[in-house]
Order: structure tokens, then sequence, then C-alpha cells
């Protein structure tokens, strides 16, 4: 394997392999990958001899992590324009994968967060396995959730993806099937074996065959159990309502779930609940990720965002000091400046096209 190499590819059978290459970052996403992935997918697109592509990331501990978050970071401290560079290109990929016009098979084995999530989900056959750990952790670091996950969320079944995109929390294989972010559930010890019975499909439906094959029922999962008090608690209008809900319902797990809460940014909170509610209306992934852009370079701006990855990422004294400090601090003018428009600086992908 060439370390130097942060997005790797080579040709088995008629499948494209495209290897996320960061292991010690967990495969973290940079500007540079970005734009290696989205050459590297318009080829494998031109090609005819390719069938499908199939993205997977080394090290063994996961797909990806995310985005590159202490570039964020020094970026946003500097008062920079990279990050938003980044997330335009990044959006950009993630569309593409979306309506990609061959097989994208996503091996969403181990750790797959943020942006990971972002480069996988949003394929059309998409493998967990019982090492999948799968999550938006976006208000931990007083951020939203982005790379279409907004749109993910609010399509996943009654308020489940509130509740993800609120809390953070991480998923397993069966509970990312029932949310719509996993297709199949196959083995870890079985993936070596499907990558060879995939190198010999040249179809489409000799693809999804092979996939199917190498399948199993996923272990239980834990969210299908609290459907009840999730789908009551969530619905609430407001953040502060979705808390007290949770925290007055009797349930262990929903008073839990406030407390997890709680220990978020209040923006990035209130202005998460309000980006995937708007999200269900918008209709498709690429307007979707046009409010994304507005939403994650309003983030940007704000303290929040520096505070959150200095206390995870960079001291990880896990005790971030938010500002404003709490949900009631927020106001309605400040999560509706989330989704201010940016003039000539929109990405714009609803406005363009779709083609293959």
């Amino acid at each position: 394997m060439n370390h130097e190499e942060p997005v790797l590819l080579h040709t088995e059978g008629r499948v494209r392999h495209i290897t996320l290459n960061r292991p010690r970052a967990l495969n973290a996403l940079n500007h540079d990958m970005v734009a290696r992935l989205d050459a590297a997918l318009a080829d494998a697109e031109a090609d005819d001899t390719v069938t499908a592509v199939l993205i997977t990331g080394a090290g063994g501990r996961g797909l990806c992590a995310g985005g590159d978050i202490r570039s964020i970071y020094e970026d946003a401290r500097a008062g920079g324009s990279a990050s938003a560079d980044f997330w335009r290109d990044e959006y950009r990929l993630n569309a593409r994968i979306a309506r990609f016009p061959k097989p994208y098979v996503a091996v969403m084995d181990g750790i797959v967060m943020g942006g990971g999530v972002g480069v996988s989900a949003h394929g059309d056959i998409r493998i967990v396995t019982e090492r999948s750990r799968i999550a938006m952790p976006e208000t931990g670091i007083g951020f939203v959730p982005d790379v279409g996950g907004t749109y993910l969320l609010g399509a996943a079944p009654g308020e489940l993806g509130i509740h993800l995109a609120l809390t953070a929390d991480a998923v397993g294989a069966a509970d990312a099937l029932l949310c719509g972010l996993a297709d199949h559930f196959v083995p870890s010890g079985r993936l070596a074996a499907l990558t060879a019975d995939l190198a010999g499909c040249d179809t489409a439906a000799g693809i999804e065959e092979a996939v199917r094959r190498h399948g199993a029922p996923a272990p239980d999962g834990e969210l299908a159990a609290h459907r009840e008090w999730i789908d009551a608690c969530y619905g609430a209008d407001t953040v502060e309502e979705i808390v007290d809900r949770l925290d007055g319902s009797g349930v262990p797990a929903a008073k839990q779930a406030a407390a997890t809460i709680l220990g978020k940014s209040p923006t990035a909170l209130k202005a998460t609940l309000s980006v995937v509610r708007r999200a269900r209306g918008l209709g498709s992934l690429e307007a979707v990720l046009d409010q994304e852009y507005r939403t994650s370079c309003a983030a940007f701006t704000r303290p929040d965002l520096v505070e959150g990855v200095r206390a995870q990422i960079i001291d990880k004294d896990r005790t971030p000091h938010w500002n404003p400090a709490t949900l009631a601090e927020v106001t309605e003018a400040d999560v509706a400046s989330f989704f201010a428009p940016l003039g000539d600086r929109e990405l714009g992908l609803a406005a363009v096209p779709v083609t293959g």
C-alpha cells in the first residue's frame, strides 16, 4: 500500500476500487481527497469497462471519521475561507455520489462519521457490519449536520433523525438500517469474499445479487424498542420542549438523552432542529445541500465551533464553554441567521440540471 497517497485507486475485474488512505487520521477527508474522489468518479463514470465503484477505508478502524476538523479549527480561528471552499467541493461530491449512474458500493465498516456519511450513505448499495458505528456528531463541536446528513436524517422514520441529530449518538448496523442510512448487513468476515465476488460481476444486477448473497440478518439494535418515547418527545416544537418531554417521560433512556442533549452547543442544537425539519420539505438532496452550505458557513463564524473543537479535539478537556451558554439565550433571530442567503457565494446545486 502506498502510504503517500491519500486516495488509492485500482481495478479488480470491472469494479473500480477507491480506498481512503489516511488511516492514522481515521481517513478524515481534506480538500485534496475530495478533489481526488471527484476525479475518480468522473473517470469511472466515463469508462465503459467499469461496472461499479467500491469505496472502503484503509487501516481497519473505519471508512472515514469525517472532515479534517483540525484544519477547519485553524481556519476558523484565522477567519479564513478555506473551509467554505472545502465544503463547496465536498457537497458537490456528495451530490455526484447520489446521482452516480453505476452501482456505488460503500463499505461502512467501523467508524463512519460526518463527512464519512457523506461519501457513503448517498450511494445506492450501502453495507454495514457488526463493527459499524455511524454518527453525525456535529452538535458536540458547535456545528450543524451537513454533507447531506440533514436530508438523510429528515427522511428517517418518525423522529429518529431528530434524536440522532440532537444527541449526536452513534448507531450500529441494525439501527443504521432502520434509519435508512444503510441497505445491507454483511458480517466483516465475509467482506473479502464479497470483494472477490464483485470482481466477477459485469452488470448492475450482478453487483446487487452478490451483495445479497453475502448478507445476513443484522444483530439486534436499540432504536426500534425506543420508538414510542422518541416519536412522542422529539415531536415537540422546540429543543427546550423536547428536553422537558425527555426528562419528564419517566423512561431512563429518555432522561439520558436529555442529559446528552444539554451537553451540546445550545446554538447548534436550535439550528440543527430547524435545518433537519426544513430539509424534510425541500424535496431534493441538491436543495438540502444548498441549505446546508448556508448553515455551515454561518456556523463557521460562530464562537461555538472553535470552542467545541478545542474542547473535544485539541485540548480534550471535554468542557466546552458555549456562547450563549443556555438554550433560553438562543433567540429565533439567532436561528434565522443560519439560513440567510449568501448572495453570489451560494452553492447553487439545485439550480443546476441533474445529469449522470
